[in-house]
C-alpha cells in the first residue's frame, strides 16, 4: 500500500470517528430545503471538520442509477474520463467537457488529509483536458461515433455556441473558436476573451444571454471562506458578463461563493443559479441554494448566508452584509449542487416546468446528502413546491462507496434529460419509461 494510499484510510478512520462524535452532540437535523428552511445555527469545526467522503467505484456490468417512477435510463455513453460539462449543437452532436481537479502541495496536515480523501474519492488526479464530440447517428439513444472535439486548454468547463462562434469555459479564461456545422474537431486559432485567477473552485460555466450578446460565467471562490485573504478573491466568487460586441467584462452578481450551473426562467426572463455554501459550521449550516440573480447583487459570501446570518469566523464588513440577498430555494446542506438547467413540461412524464439540478455530493456532514438528480418545480416563475428526485441510488446504501455522482445536466436532441457522471465516467440519458 502507497503512503498516500495508507494515510488516505487512517484520515478516513479519524474522520468516521469524528463523525460519530458529532453525530453524538449535534443529533441529527432536518433537511434544510426550500423557500423558508430551518437552518440549525452555525458551530464551528475548527481545525477538524468533518470529513467523509465515499470511495469511488463505479457502476457495476449492467447497473444503473435508480430512475423515478414512469421514467428510464441508459447510457449514452460510458468510458469517458471523469466527464463533468455538456453541451448539445445545433445538429444534435452532444459534447462533452473532460477535466478534473488537478492535485497540488499540501499547505497544511488538513489539506493532505483532503487531497488523499479527495483522491480517494475520484475528485482529484491528472485532468484530461479534452471536450469530446457524441454521435448518435442512428438514433437508438446511444452514442456509436466519439471524437476528440478539442484538447489542451486548461481544465475546460463551460461551453456555449453564439452564432458561428464557440466559446469555452477554462480554469484560467474564455477562449473563442469559430465554428463549423457537423465539424467533428474544432480548427483555427483559439482568441482568449478574459483572464480568470485558476484553481480552487476551478470550475467555469458559460450561459449567453437570450439575444446572444451577453455570455454569463461562473466564476468561485479560491478558497472557503476567504482564507487567503481577500486580495487572493478578487474577481471570485462572482458571475461575470462579457459584452460580445464590445468586450468588456463585469462583474453582474458577488457573493457567491461557487456558482456553477446557470439557467434562463424563460417567462421572465431572469437567470438563475444554483450556488455551494461554505464548510465547516454544521450538517445543514448553510444550505446549499438555488437563486434568482440580481444585476449588481450581493449574496453574502463570505461575511454572511443564507440572507444577513453572520459567519463570525471570518472579518467583517458591516456595510456588505447589511445588502446581502436572501436566495430563494435552499437545496440541503453540502449538497454539491452544480448542474442546473430548465425542464419544460412534458419533456419528461409527470413533471411539471421548473428546474432540473445535478447534486454531486458531501463530504463535510455526518450524513452524506446530495448523490441524485433533484427536480424542483416552478409556477410563475417561482420555485413552487417540494424537491422530486430523477435519478438517485449512485451512493451504496452503508455510504461507503459511490457508483457515480452527478455533475452537468441538460436536455437531450431527443426529448431526453441528459446527466454527466464523473464517477462512473458516463452520460446518462433520461426519458420516459
Amino acid at each position: 500500500m502507497s503512503i498516500s494510499r495508507l494515510f488516505a484510510w487512517v484520515v478516513a478512520v479519524i474522520g468516521a470517528a469524528t463523525v460519530v462524535v458529532r453525530r453524538a452532540a449535534e443529533g441529527a437535523s432536518q433537511p434544510a430545503w426550500g423557500g423558508n428552511p430551518a437552518i440549525p445555527a452555525g458551530k464551528a469545526q475548527g481545525s477538524l471538520p468533518t470529513l467523509k467522503m465515499p470511495t469511488a467505484r463505479g457502476w457495476g456490468p449492467g447497473q444503473l442509477p435508480v430512475a423515478a417512477p414512469g421514467l428510464k435510463v441508459n447510457a449514452l455513453a460510458a468510458g469517458l474520463k471523469h466527464p463533468r460539462w455538456i453541451y448539445v449543437l445545433p445538429n444534435r452532436d452532444v459534447l462533452v467537457s473532460e477535466a478534473m481537479n488537478a492535485p497540488r502541495p499540501p499547505k497544511s496536515l488538513f489539506d493532505y488529509a483532503m487531497i488523499a480523501t479527495l483522491q480517494r474519492a475520484g475528485a482529484m488526479g491528472k485532468s484530461p483536458n479534452c471536450i469530446t464530440l457524441l454521435r448518435d447517428a442512428d438514433g437508438d439513444g446511444v452514442a456509436e461515433i466519439r471524437e476528440t472535439y478539442h484538447e489542451g486548454l486548461n481544465m475546460p468547463f463551460g461551453m456555449e455556441l453564439v452564432g458561428d462562434t464557440f466559446y469555452i469555459g477554462a480554469t484560467d479564461g474564455i477562449v473563442a473558436f469559430p465554428y463549423v456545422l457537423g465539424a467533428t474537431r474544432l480548427t483555427g486559432q483559439g482568441r482568449r476573451l478574459t483572464t480568470f485567477k485558476p484553481g480552487g473552485h476551478w470550475t467555469r460555466s458559460l450561459l449567453a444571454s437570450p439575444d446572444g450578446r451577453k455570455l454569463y460565467a461562473g466564476v468561485g471562490s479560491s478558497s472557503n471562506i476567504g482564507d487567503n485573504g481577500m486580495e487572493a478573491e478578487e474577481g471570485r466568487a462572482a458571475i461575470h458578463e462579457l459584452d460580445l460586441t464590445t468586450g468588456v467584462s463585469r462583474i453582474f452578481a458577488g457573493g457567491l461563493r461557487n456558482a456553477v450551473g446557470m439557467a434562463w426562467e424563460p417567462h421572465t426572463g431572469v437567470l438563475w443559479t444554483v450556488v455551494n455554501e461554505r464548510d465547516g459550521l454544521g450538517d445543514e449550516t448553510p444550505p446549499d441554494y438555488l437563486t434568482s440573480v440580481r444585476d449588481g447583487g450581493f449574496y453574502g459570501w463570505p461575511y454572511c448566508y443564507w440572507g444577513q446570518i453572520v459567519d463570525d469566523r471570518v472579518p467583517q464588513d458591516k456595510a456588505a452584509v447589511a445588502t446581502a440577498i436572501t436566495p430563494d430555494y435552499a437545496l440541503g446542506g453540502h449538497t454539491a449542487s452544480l448542474g442546473l438547467c430548465w425542464l419544460p413540461a412534458g419533456v419528461l412524464p409527470g413533471f411539471p416546468e421548473g428546474m432540473v439540478i445535478g447534486q454531486h455530493g458531501s463530504w463535510n456532514r455526518s450524513k452524506l446528502s446530495g448523490y441524485a438528480v433533484v427536480f424542483v418545480p416552478f409556477t410563475d416563475g417561482r420555485p413552487s413546491g417540494p424537491p422530486r428526485d430523477i435519478l438517485s441510488g449512485f451512493l451504496a446504501p452503508d455510504e461507503k462507496v459511490s457508483y457515480g455522482r452527478p455533475v452537468g445536466v441538460t436536455l437531450g436532441p431527443d426529448n431526453s434529460l441528459l446527466v454527466a457522471d464523473d464517477v462512473g465516467n458516463v452520460i446518462w440519458r433520461v426519458t420516459a419509461a
